[in-house]
């Protein structure tokens, strides 16, 4: 006799019965002796041990899971490994918020987090575990750096900085938001001025961008397109102006070298070692108001000075350039809206055709030239330009006059030997002229800055480096690593500007390893994005003490097949991975040079419309596990909408899910025929169902719309339950087979419901390692299809049809249809073509 509802099994009597057998049958373990299945690398973002799980790790993880549970049932030897991502800040500041050491607090919270992941039903290899603050791991993150040392793509430098006030410490450009505040802190940044850690991204900005069409296809758009505007490629020409009083020119890099004959005066940045350089020296008149200036630009966001509607400013330097093209002198001056980590952090400014430029002029008088008629576009008509080279009608576009830059395109003039060009030509044209000179060249440019790598921080990777008292840099020897943080007794970590590392005496204070002489260890610590630069590649070799990773490792299982995480991380954490990777290539530890193939990421999961956080409040995760149960909060996250999409938990119905998946647990339960059955026997209608569904199920999987897929499990299980309850019954071969295909599809969604009818079916844990069933092509044949049947152009009936009908009677069915016929009427009909068994196209006379 069947179960009642009362009689199944409750989620959480399942999650307790079948999270102890999977953790004793280790059933995702990935490296079986002699295992020769294709393989496949699924990974997700390692999460941040902040506390426990929440909504959004509950929506990445259920995908991350679906995609690595699907591939292992379509026959593949999957790695799905797990770990933390755990230095940083928050740790630290928690940390001293509760009075406790970081790694107290860190550790604490990866136990809470392993416990929720086991408890989610994640399919990893915990044999891989690996947590980025254990010495074994931040080992290689200093060996990372010494091979980027040795490479000269790591290097120190006094420089304008981000400097988050609240955290005390440095950021990286990419981690300050575009309001100017601080994506940790939530702090506004400011600029100071400090000795730091770099690498050298910049000199793979062409690779980065070039190497973008590889991922063409596997990544969402919208994230190469991100990717693509942060390294920011322009071309256009390098200029050198001579500069009265002055041995060196300033090198100017422009993207409109065609309007040089335009420029009226200079801009250099107000804290930018040049504008330091062309003050020193100059009359109190000048230096008094720079210096006062200055002080004012220290104080205000990138943001602000880069604000078009922002009132300019800026002071005079009482120097003076000179124009490459036409010898005018130019006067420099100092303005807040050029940004000393531009270029060279100086400007050739054309106020006729720039805005910015136009708006500064007009604040301080300063001559405006017009040199590219940019009107034709307008009128469709591209005038006759006089041998003179003169603007028609100049009073009415005069930018001077109107206030409006003339940016559009257009013919040059006032240019000498340019008038009369289009902007491409006379692109092509200066250039040549300037490499002529010796005053210019073809150049690039790129928004992307060098990776800022130094933090003021403890928790953290210790930058292998000791300096000698005569400041010389000496690299760690490789087999003294790794250097070990100290214990944090003693040190203050409340943050002051300066890293905590520096007051641990007797870490710090070490001799000199080429000579014995007294010298110092770096006291600064790394930027977590190295720590997540290279983790995929570490979870390849995690227990290996004597390298990184194993290269042939690596030759093995990457790059990664599916990366799975947050939009983000779509600029950071993914153009330092590829950087990183880049760098290996190049020292031919591997073999390619993207190290994430395709990319998923999920959108948010919100509460009533607003972001869920700490504190702003929103859905608990474990509050709705103990109320639906795992099963129903994984198949709930996947049967909301595409992955991509955002889902307002308020929108979902959790309850649902709960009686969808008991009812299929309750068909298992109803099945009475034994695992030997022969399906074939079984009743047809609902064999051709389930193997449409067989059919259809991995295209659906393979491009992530796993909310469809839950959608024909669920037309599935109700033509199911109506076989059972009509002639067919429990103890027919096609309901077995139904039902079975039931429970291994589920088990990518549900893993507990899954693994709990597999038993109730007869077989051995675990469903998710049984593999997928290929559907039958004779059962996809259709029973009829619809011949469409059109008169003179226009739909006038519908025929249900055997697939395998002839020509000639498809022909005689459509023609004497009702509905034809009254179509037709008296009309003769001329022509009659047949498509079988899909189209009849009539013709009349």
């Amino acid at each position: 006799m069947a179960e009642t509802p009362d009689e199944l099994p409750t989620f959480s009597q399942l999650q307790d019965k079948w999270q102890p057998i999977w953790r004793e049958g280790d059933f995702f373990r990935t490296d079986r002796e002699g295992d020769t299945r294709p393989r496949k690398y699924i990974l997700d973002m390692f999460p941040y041990p902040s506390g426990d799980l929440h909504m959004g790790h509950a929506e990445a993880f259920a995908f991350g899971d679906i995609v690595a549970r699907y591939w292992r049932q379509r026959g593949f030897n999957v790695l799905h490994p797990i770990g933390w991502d755990s230095f940083g800040l928050p740790a630290e500041n928690a940390a001293i918020k509760r009075g406790v050491d970081p790694k107290e607090w860190t550790y604490a919270n990866i136990a809470t987090q392993k416990a929720s992941f086991e408890r989610y039903g994640i399919s990893f290899d915990w044999s891989r575990e690996l947590h980025t603050s254990d010495p074994e791991y931040y080992r290689w993150n200093q060996w990372l750096f010494l091979k980027l040392y040795e490479k000269g793509l790591a290097y120190r430098k006094d420089s304008w900085v981000n400097w988050d006030p609240v955290d005390q410490t440095v950021l990286a450009n990419e981690q300050v938001l575009p309001d100017g505040t601080s994506d940790r802190s939530g702090a506004v940044v400011e600029k100071k001025k400090l000795t730091q850690w770099y690498f050298r991204i910049t000199e793979y900005a062409d690779r980065l961008l070039d190497d973008l069409k590889q991922l063409e296809g596997t990544w969402p758009a919208k994230v190469i397109a991100m990717q693509r505007n942060w390294i920011g490629r322009s071309n256009g020409a390098e200029v050198e102006f001579r500069v009265e009083g002055r041995d060196e020119p300033i090198s100017v890099f422009t993207t409109r070298p065609d309007t040089l004959h335009g420029a009226t005066y200079m801009v250099v940045a107000p804290d930018s070692d040049l504008a330091a350089e062309l003050i020193a020296g100059q009359p109190a008149e000048f230096a008094e108001p720079f210096a006062a200036y200055l002080a004012r630009v220290q104080s205000t966001t990138e943001v602000e000075r880069l604000s078009a509607d922002r009132v300019k400013t800026g002071v005079p330097l009482g120097r003076w350039a000179i124009n490459p093209v036409n010898g005018d002198r130019l006067p420099i001056w100092s303005a807040d809206y050029v940004l000393s980590d531009y270029g060279t952090g100086a400007i050739m400014a054309v106020p006729a055709h720039d805005q910015r430029d136009l708006d500064f002029a007009r604040a301080f008088d300063l001559p405006v030239k017009t040199v590219v008629d940019t009107f034709q576009p307008v009128t469709g008509v591209i005038p006759v330009i006089p041998p003179d080279g003169e603007l028609p009608d100049i009073e009415t576009v005069d930018p001077a006059k109107t206030g409006i830059a003339l940016t559009g395109e257009g013919r040059m003039v006032n240019s000498g030997p340019l008038n009369g060009m289009s902007k491409a030509n006379a692109i092509a044209r200066m250039i040549k002229d300037l490499e002529a000179a010796g005053t210019g060249r073809a150049a690039k440019s790129y928004r992307l800055r060098d990776w800022l790598i130094s933090r003021q921080r403890f928790w953290g990777t210790p930058i292998p480096i000791i300096h000698g008292a005569d400041g010389t840099e000496i690299p760690v020897p490789e087999d003294q690593l790794p250097v070990v943080l100290p214990d944090t007794a003693g040190l203050d970590l409340k943050p002051k500007g300066t890293s905590p590392l520096g007051a641990a005496t007797d870490w710090v204070n070490v001799p000199n390893p080429v000579d014995g002489t007294p010298a110092r260890r770096d006291a600064d610590t790394m930027d977590t994005f190295v720590d997540s630069s290279w983790y995929f590649l570490r979870f390849l070799s995690a227990t290996d003490d004597q390298r990184a990773f194993d290269p042939a490792a690596a030759d093995t299982w990457a790059p990664v097949d599916q990366y799975v995480g947050g939009v983000e991380h779509a600029i950071l954490h993914l153009l330092y991975s590829r950087f990183i990777t880049k760098v290996l290539f190049d020292l031919g530890l591997v073999h390619f040079t993207e190290p994430f193939s395709a990319l998923l990421n999920q959108g948010m999961v919100l509460a009533g419309g607003q972001k869920m956080s700490k504190s702003r409040g929103g859905v608990d995760l474990g509050d709705e596990l103990a109320r639906f149960g795992v099963d129903a909060i994984r198949l709930t996250m996947a049967f909301a909408g595409p992955p991509e999409d955002t889902i307002d938990w308020e929108d979902v119905r959790p309850g649902g899910q709960v009686k969808f998946l008991n009812r299929a647990l309750r068909l298992a339960t109803e099945v009475t025929s034994s695992p030997d059955v022969v399906w074939a026997t079984g009743d047809a209608a609902l064999r051709r169902q389930t193997h449409r569904f067989l059919a259809d199920a991995p295209g659906l999987a393979e491009t992530f719309k796993f909310n469809v897929l839950i959608a024909r499990i669920m037309e599935l299980t109700n033509a199911v339950r109506k076989a059972v309850d009509g002639d067919a019954g429990p103890a027919d071969g096609a309901v077995r087979e139904a039902v079975e295909t039931i429970a291994l599809a589920l088990s990518l969604f549900a893993p507990y419901t899954a693994e709990e009818m597999w038993e109730r079916l007869g077989y051995a844990p675990s469903v998710a390692l049984h593999g997928w069933r290929k559907a039958d092509p004779t059962l996809l044949v259709e029973e009829s299809v619809t011949a469409i049947v059109q008169v003179d152009g226009k739909v006038r009936d519908r025929l249900d049809v055997s697939p395998k009908i002839t020509a000639e009677d498809l022909e005689r069915l459509a023609t004497s249809s009702d509905a034809v016929r009254r179509t037709v009427g008296t009309r003769r009909i001329a022509r009659v073509v047949v498509r079988a068994p899909k189209v009849v196209s009539i013709a009349t006379e």
